[in-house]
């Protein structure tokens, strides 16, 4: 069904692995051109909701993912000083049974590690940086800062947010600032056991700072996120480092279990927060973008990596069904997918502002919204879930997902 057909992915971060194994599934050669000289992720959690774990699952590294994963018992709104559940919204297992698929929370280097483990030797070529890309009738040609060169039928930006392949042949904007910083950093279960905090993930929500809490690694570590507005000059770095004192200070009255989870912290990373503004197409030629190169979001939904994961399987298997005809299959995967991932994107943004309130009329009009919420759906999920969580990335690279679309975003 492939034809011969070769693609070439630039970028071995969890959507350029996760397409690689997809192609690998379906019988269709493939690259990974990776710079750097060795595959490693920070030491950052993940959230894994179902509509990402279903791919996983056609994947077929599901079951290696089970093993190093934690699965949460809950999803917590809470209040930023008195810890009060403002709502909450079963996980596992409920969800599992009522979307098909698990919730999982993961360490990145975890999930990176299960999609490359699977892959063929030889299938990633590490050291190898892109400079340009050229196109020459249906061919796509990778030039490399070594002076190699690699070919194929479709080259695919999965190289981030600061995407090469994006602003060359796209849309050469710069990453916008969200005016927020992320301080991040994980503790050892044990050393957090007499803190309670239950095995779920809470989310607190603070004037103008917010704080994301939840178990990784089978449940060894915590990992927590620390997002609020912040005038530094900070950059968009994952391993710029922080201090505990600057993290207490600025999070400065919030309920003792944040504070007391940061103190036991020993080393922690702080990063701006940036996302990019939406395209308008995705496809120049035979060259596509996909995950953050397409469409960069802000963390509020814990939804990056899930989107990535949702683009390559439908990629995959738009090209997978193409019976030859590329260009249709790259505008198909496009039509499929821009629109989604785009309300997503545009979600995450919004979902910032209900996080951060301060006005205090805002603040208890937003409070008694939520807990009406969890008293109306109590042990069932929000419309805005079901839009969320039930779609189904196989269903939509053959055109039936219409059921999600019917939902309300947000």
């Amino acid at each position: 069904m492939s034809g011969g057909m070769r693609v070439i992915i630039a970028g071995c971060g969890i959507g350029g692995a996760a397409l690689a194994l997809a192609l690998q599934r379906l019988d269709i050669d493939c690259l990974v051109l990776e710079q750097a000289g060795s595959l490693k992720e920070v030491g950052a959690g993940v959230q894994l909701s179902p509509n990402g774990v279903a791919v996983l699952k056609a994947l077929g590294v599901h079951d290696a993912l089970a093993k190093v994963a934690f699965q949460p018992r809950e999803l917590l709104y809470r209040d930023w000083q008195t810890g009060e559940v403002l709502m909450s919204s079963p996980l596992m297992p409920q969800i599992a049974e009522h979307f098909g698929a698990p919730y999982y929370h993961a360490h990145r280097a975890d999930l990176l590690a299960v999609l490359t483990d699977s892959l063929l030797p030889g299938r990633v070529s590490l050291g190898r940086k892109l400079i340009s890309v050229e196109q020459k009738g249906e061919r796509v040609i990778a030039h490399l800062a070594d002076g190699s060169t690699e070919e194929g039928d479709v080259l695919v930006g999965a190289d981030g947010i600061h995407s090469l392949v994006r602003g060359q042949l796209f849309q050469a904007d710069a990453p916008l600032s969200s005016g927020c910083v992320a301080w991040r950093g994980m503790v050892d279960a044990r050393d957090a056991a007499h803190l309670g905090i239950s095995p779920s993930a809470h989310i607190w929500m603070g004037p103008g700072h917010s704080v994301v809490v939840y178990y990784v690694s089978g449940g060894r570590k915590i990992n927590w996120i620390c997002i609020g507005s912040s005038p530094a000059n900070r950059k968009e770095s994952w391993s710029a480092t922080a201090t505990v004192d600057e993290v207490l200070q600025e999070y400065k009255g919030w309920n003792s279990e944040v504070h007391d989870l940061v103190k036991l912290t020993p080393s922690l990373f702080v990063t701006a927060l940036y996302d990019r503004e939406p395209l308008n197409r995705w496809v120049n030629g035979r060259v596509v973008l996909m995950g953050d190169a397409a469409h960069a979001m802000l963390p509020y939904h814990a939804q990056g990596a899930v989107q990535s994961m949702e683009d390559a399987w439908v990629l995959a298997r738009v090209l997978q069904m193409s019976g030859g005809k590329i260009d249709a299959a790259l505008d198909r995967y496009q039509q499929l997918r821009l629109d989604r991932a785009t309300r997503v994107q545009t979600q995450s943004r919004i979902a910032e502002k209900r996080f951060h309130m301060s006005e205090p009329t805002e603040v208890a009009r937003r409070n008694a919204r939520l807990r009406e919420y969890d008293a109306k759906f109590k042990g069932s999920y929000l419309p805005q879930q079901e839009w969320l969580f039930g779609y189904d990335a196989e269903l939509a690279a053959r055109g039936e997902d219409d059921a999600w679309r019917a939902l309300r975003a947000w």
